[in-house]
């Protein structure tokens, strides 16, 4: 459902004009992305009957058929072992559906009850010798969560006491668990039940847990799409630069203002749509000495699994640098022509980025939000962790970004002409490292976490 606008929308003419106004006087600099490409797809992808993009619902299936399309435009050769661009894999959706809990001998509020199960039924009773480990977590825990998080790996059975005290952490959690999780691999015979409820005194607990919950597998896709390499060196035409970002996002969501459809604008249609207008600039320009790889991958918000199942699918010693795409559809805090590269002093890439865009205005900034974790936070870290020198760029201010995952991160709030100047900047950046002249660093794997 479309919002007021937030800004006056520029029409294609003087859109372009606008994007080439922030581009140097030069007439030596090569032409940028299509202004008009950006923005049919960035609109496309944001449209209220994509319902969100979320990746385990239809319209994750539509936004993927549409990506499809756009590579099959531009002219794009399926990946090696596949003959179209989707590239499916299963997960597993598990999905609560009831739940009655008695702790010594009292029924609990259903609202006070929440459970994390891979199984379809779930019969905890006294009669069992144990059925469950029981955790508590007291009032003085400073983060409950640190707690309860490792417990939802489901490791075993486990029932859970959260303190009274913590309750709006515990309602924050119950609303998670009730909505379901999505698991790369089917889950195994245990459960999480959690209870808002205090120890009791005498530190005996006896419970009861009847519940159900729908277990099924669900396909997902990436979309991948591939420019094969054009030097003579075959050694060199086989190595693979890959431009991505995530296409799925939440989905519908509670509503506000009648509004329910989280329709991901900024997060992330705006670095999808990056991908398409790379893939055609590349395309047209025909020089790209390396195989370059165009993927929009699926699940990034619920777990990162797009990203995990296709670096498995590529030898990760041939990918010699990943522009994963995130967030770029408003002006950086450093102002327009900028954006900034997450985990930009593990690798010399932003240093080579930088190097191919003398003469223009634009510049490349390390992450200014390292508090953020943003580097382990978006598709690029699965690649990154095998040495990979992988990198995200943005240009979201998310520590004062009140639409990041809202009703309200619709296109209407993105500056599209600054969001072309910096997928132009990625494109113009590119040119060394795509025309086999620039080689990153590789990143140390030990250097990279997990994400957190």
């Amino acid at each position: 459902m479309q919002k007021p606008l937030f800004i006056i929308l520029l029409t294609c003419f003087g859109f372009t004009s606008v994007a080439q106004n922030l581009a140097p006087k030069s007439a030596k600099l090569p032409a940028g992305v299509s202004a008009a490409t950006v923005e049919r797809v960035v609109r496309a992808l944001t449209a209220d009957d994509m319902q969100g993009r979320a990746s385990t619902q239809p319209g994750g299936l539509k936004a993927a058929q549409f990506l499809s399309a756009e590579f099959r435009r531009i002219g794009l050769q399926p990946i090696t072992g596949l003959t179209g661009f989707e590239q499916t894999f299963s997960v597993y959706e598990t999905k609560p559906q009831t739940l009655a809990v008695t702790l010594n001998g009292a029924a609990v509020p259903a609202e006070n009850a929440a459970i994390a199960s891979g199984q379809a039924q779930v019969n905890w009773s006294e009669a069992d010798a144990t059925p469950a480990r029981v955790v508590i977590v007291g009032a003085q825990e400073a983060n409950p969560m640190q707690t309860v998080r490792p417990l939802l790996a489901l490791r075993e059975n486990t029932l859970v006491l959260v303190d009274p005290a913590h309750r709006a952490r515990f309602q924050q959690l119950a609303a998670y668990l009730r909505q379901g999780s999505v698991r790369p691999e089917q889950p195994g015979p245990n459960s999480c039940v959690v209870v808002l409820a205090p120890a009791p005194a005498d530190g005996k607990v006896t419970f009861q847990v009847k519940a159900t919950s729908t277990v099924r597998p669900v396909e997902l896709r990436n979309v991948v799409g591939v420019l094969p390499g054009r030097a003579k060196d075959k050694a060199q035409a086989a190595e693979m630069v890959v431009f991505s970002g995530h296409y799925d996002h939440l989905g519908t969501i509670r509503p506000v203002a009648g509004d329910s459809i989280a329709n991901g604008a900024d997060d992330d249609a705006s670095g999808t749509t990056a991908v398409v207008a790379l893939a055609e600039y590349f395309k047209k320009k025909k020089k790209n000495a390396r195989t370059l790889v165009f993927v929009a991958f699926a699940a990034e918000e619920i777990g990162g699994f797009g990203s995990q199942y296709f670096s498995k699918q590529v030898d990760p010693a041939k990918v010699v640098a990943m522009f994963n795409i995130e967030m770029i559809g408003k002006v950086a805090k450093f102002g327009p022509n900028t954006a900034f590269i997450t985990g930009y002093e593990r690798s010399d890439f932003g240093k080579l980025l930088q190097q191919n865009l003398q003469g223009t205005p634009f510049r490349f900034e390390p992450d200014p939000y390292p508090e953020q974790n943003l580097f382990y936070r978006s598709d690029n870290a699965t690649l990154a962790r095998l040495g990979v020198p992988a990198h995200t760029i943005s240009t979201d201010q998310i520590p004062t970004d009140k639409l990041y995952h809202s009703v309200d991160d619709e296109v209407e709030s993105l500056d599209l002409a600054n969001m072309t100047a910096v997928i132009t900047a990625i494109a113009r950046s590119a040119t060394g490292i795509v025309a086999g002249q620039q080689t990153p660093q590789r990143i140390a794997p030990e250097s990279v976490g997990q994400r957190p």
